[in-house]
């Protein structure tokens, strides 16, 4: 439906309801698209424009006589309010401008998750560890949903006033078998190959899908090469930049970063990223299975 369609809906009144609540999903759609290459005569991105102009006007309209017992909720959840999406969500921001009313719900600092964690544990009568807590943390990167539901599944799984342990966050919480996979990059690092397929067998042995554990070997490599290249020459050097790019940066996570970046130069680094995006491309085609994929990996960097 488009926003004029829906705005046309909210102005009609209800036969059945005498208050009600429009929720217009999907906001930012209605912003132009960057210049489309075309044959045609007409600049596509001028009819992108026209229709934005078209929607800012008919907002105002709205907004200057409302139907009386309806409130319009305006969505826009694609962009975030900090990093690289700052300037995508300032342009939807300025696009709803005649909106009296702006509410926003930023991504949580580190200290406000924290926080968060530690009163939904206190809800479901659970106590956790600070490296516990970390771990939690850093799996869910700090997001508040992620955060009441797996502190949920730890209560009923560790039982309540009771103290959760690692290895109840290793079986339950996604993603926090990372520290396993830190493990295999600190053997990369020292050339183990076979320690390194050691390590890969188990992981194996574990469950651990494979294209998540190379997403996250890709991911510490993409941080270590930005952090080297930038010339951040400490923890909290690592930490701050990140946390100011918008990227969730926890201190555990800032610590593998540092100890990544420390111990492989620049050219190893960039190898190791060329790598991941190759084996990726390899385990999305005909193969014989994702070991074998990850097993080459490993030969490779390692020699």
């Amino acid at each position: 439906m488009s926003l004029d369609e829906a705005l046309d809906d909210a102005r009609s009144l209800s036969l059945f309801a005498q208050d009600r609540l429009i929720w217009i999903s999907s906001a930012e759609a209605v912003l132009p698209r960057g210049r489309a290459v075309s044959s045609e005569a007409e600049d596509p991105e001028d009819e992108d424009k026209s229709k934005a102009a078209a929607n800012t006007g008919s907002i105002a309209d709205y907004v200057a006589n409302p139907t009386p017992g309806t409130v319009v909720v305006i969505d826009s959840a694609r962009f975030d309010l900090t990093g690289d999406d700052k300037t995508k969500s300032d342009r939807v921001r300025k696009h709803y401008a005649a909106i009296p009313t702006v509410v926003e719900f930023a991504w949580p600092s580190l200290d406000d998750a924290r926080m968060l964690a530690q009163d939904i544990a206190a809800r479901c009568k659970v106590t956790f560890g600070n490296a516990e807590m970390d771990a939690l943390l850093e799996a869910t990167s700090g997001d508040p949903s992620r955060l009441a539901t797996e502190i949920e599944k730890l209560a009923l799984f560790c039982g309540r006033e009771q103290r959760v342990t690692m290895e109840a966050i290793s079986t339950l919480v996604p993603n926090a078998r990372e520290a396993t996979i830190f493990s295999l990059v600190d053997r990369i690092a020292r050339g183990d190959r076979r320690g390194s397929l050691d390590l890969l067998d188990t992981v194996v042995r574990e469950g651990e899908y494979l294209p998540l554990a190379l997403t996250f070997l890709g991911g510490i490599f993409r941080l270590a090469l930005t952090a080297k290249e930038l010339g951040l020459r400490s923890v909290g050097d690592i930490q701050g930049h990140f946390s100011r790019q918008g990227v969730p940066m926890w201190r555990a996570r800032a610590e593998q970063v540092y100890q990544t970046a420390s111990r492989f130069p620049v050219s190893k680094l960039q190898q190791a990223v060329t790598l991941v995006f190759e084996t990726d491309r390899d385990m999305k085609s005909t193969r014989p299975d994702d070991r074998t994929v990850m097993e080459k990996f490993l030969l490779r960097l390692t020699v």
